[in-house]
């Protein structure tokens, strides 16, 4: 990946800095911020996490669900994680990647968009 970088807040999406913060409350592990909208014409955003099991997967998929809805942000949801260990939610400006720790381990997300620029979320989950 390239240099990480601290950006403004400004420049995420609203909805997006409130799903991450949702996340971060719920106990998600692993929190990762990608910007890939140089190197995808799918997305701007990756947002990806870890649940510790798929209880928490589909906890986590709800809470960020519900963030969406309150913001009056439409999204798209694939998958449970309750066989696949995998939960997607496309909000269209960014995805968020839902994962058990083998199953993330395996579809290796961030090997796979190492041209897109890792983000320093510390200052988003203040």
């Amino acid at each position: 990946m390239p240099v990480t970088a601290t950006k403004d807040t400004s420049t995420l999406p609203q909805t997006l800095q409130r799903c991450l913060i949702a996340l971060d409350q719920k106990k998600a592990e692993s929190l990762r911020l990608i910007d890939v909208g140089e190197v995808s014409s799918i997305t701007d955003y990756l947002l990806i996490a870890t649940g510790t099991s798929n209880p928490h997967l589909k906890a986590l998929g709800k809470v960020v669900e519900e963030e969406l809805d309150k913001l009056g942000q439409e999204a798209q949801v694939t998958g449970s994680g309750d066989q696949s260990g995998w939960v997607v939610i496309d909000a269209f400006d960014f995805m968020v990647h839902i994962f058990t720790g083998e199953t993330r381990e395996f579809f290796n997300l961030e090997g796979l968009w190492r041209d897109g620029e890792s983000i320093d979320i510390e200052g988003y989950l203040t």
